[in-house]
């Protein structure tokens, strides 16, 4: 997704532009995605989820897990992370995100209508679901600070929420619904999206890994492909996720990103039935999405930090079905349509890095947007597109900079 916006913003201001991807086109973190555009959501580092963390590190089915291993990289990262989960860091965050999530809204609107792009798009909201009456208090409290930076909140009691969504069980505590989100299919936004770049003169390099990044004399030459190819350029952007760190480093930069894995299991609706939800919930104790699409329910969430890989732990996709039970009052007799998983890039701090490698000129960062990679890759994309061909963003983004570690 980010990689993507990033190609559509620079060819659609003229800009020469190839993207390199090591795989197949949108089958990274993308293809997985929960689908839900969700500005003003807060980030990972709120202080209720440290609270939660300890209860639930070596818990194979919680929302958070981290099999035992020696990683002293992890180690550091989270007790950074441990150090941002509090109400003045949190605070920092919101001031951030919140006019960058507005603005990508607005791009998201814009882009739909003028690029007629075919990807489910819907301005629908989503509700966060509560079974408890102390997980909703917490929930109550977030959404305080949501509304402090101008983003609508609703609370509804149990019972209104069944009116709402009868798929729900009746035992639901409550639920605040965010209706400025909007829903939609992420594979298919991403191959959109890449189709309308290709159309400004984009060219896509897919199937080849990027080695290394060349620099001569303090300026970005172009970079090195697995084989030995070397393509030449005069700007960078390594909007390479979860992989990141591995490239920054040649370049005497060492991101704190952490891959943390995402799981979805998709269950088909049934033939000629009703969707089992009129829009996403996100089912707040345990932190997995339930996003209607075109033919089935995703389930999506969770967080493991394992390193980077993409073995599939079936413990990990029986949380989803497991969640979702215990809210939903069916999911259907039919064996899951999709399992899959994938890496987000997390940063310990609960901001993406987006802007120029110090010290080198034409290289630049976009990555560690963890779970809102789809919620801000327009923004994303454009600022990075300003980066390049303005030199500075329209916006002010300094706290995002990836000299700030």
């Amino acid at each position: 997704m980010i990689g993507v916006c990033c190609a559509y913003f620079l060819a659609r201001r003229g800009a020469s532009v190839t993207i390199v991807e090591r795989g197949e086109l949108g089958a990274g973190a993308s293809f997985g995605n929960a689908g839900c555009i969700a500005p003003g959501h807060t980030p990972l580092n709120t202080p209720t989820r440290k609270r939660r963390v300890l209860r639930q590190l070596l818990d194979p089915k919680s929302p958070l897990y981290i099999p035992p291993r020696w990683d002293p990289a992890l180690a550091r990262w989270l007790m950074t992370f441990r150090a941002h989960c509090t109400e003045e860091r949190l605070d920092t965050a919101m001031r951030v995100l919140s006019p960058l999530g507005r603005a990508s809204l607005d791009l998201f609107d814009e882009l739909v209508e003028t690029e007629r792009l075919e990807c489910e798009y819907r301005r629908t909201g989503y509700y966060e679901v509560c079974r408890t009456e102390g997980r909703l208090r917490d929930v109550r409290l977030e959404a305080r600070l949501v509304r402090r930076y101008g983003f609508s909140t609703d609370s509804i009691e149990g019972g209104a929420l069944q009116e709402r969504e009868p798929g729900l069980r009746a035992r639901m505590e409550g639920a605040l619904y965010y209706p400025e989100a909007a829903t939609c299919d992420p594979h298919r936004l991403v191959l959109e999206l890449a189709e309308r770049a290709r159309s400004h003169g984009a060219r896509f390099h897919t199937g080849t890994a990027v080695t290394g990044v060349r620099v001569r004399s303090g300026t970005a030459a172009g970079v090195d492909l697995h084989g030995g190819e070397i393509l030449e350029a005069d700007a960078v952007i390594l909007a390479t996720g979860a992989y990141s760190p591995g490239l920054t480093r040649g370049l005497g930069l060492r991101l704190p990103v952490q891959p943390g894995k995402g799981y979805h299991r998709d269950m088909p609706t049934e033939p000629g039935g009703e969707p089992l939800l009129g829009i996403t919930c996100v089912l707040s104790e345990t932190s997995v999405f339930c996003t209607p699409l075109e033919g089935f329910l995703r389930l999506a969430g969770t967080l493991e930090f394992s390193g980077i890989n993409h073995d599939l732990r079936r413990a990990r996709l029986d949380q989803l079905t497991d969640s979702a039970s215990l809210y939903l009052g069916g999911l259907g007799a039919g064996p899951p349509s999709s399992e899959w998983c994938g890496l987000r890039s997390c940063t310990p701090d609960g901001l993406p890095i987006v802007g120029p490698v110090p010290g080198i000129e034409g290289v630049f960062v976009a990555t560690g947007h963890a779970m809102m990679g789809l919620t801000l890759g327009p923004v994303t994309g454009r600022l990075v597109a300003e980066y390049v061909l303005d030199g500075r963003p329209s916006q002010n983004v300094e706290a995002l900079g990836a000299d700030r570690f």
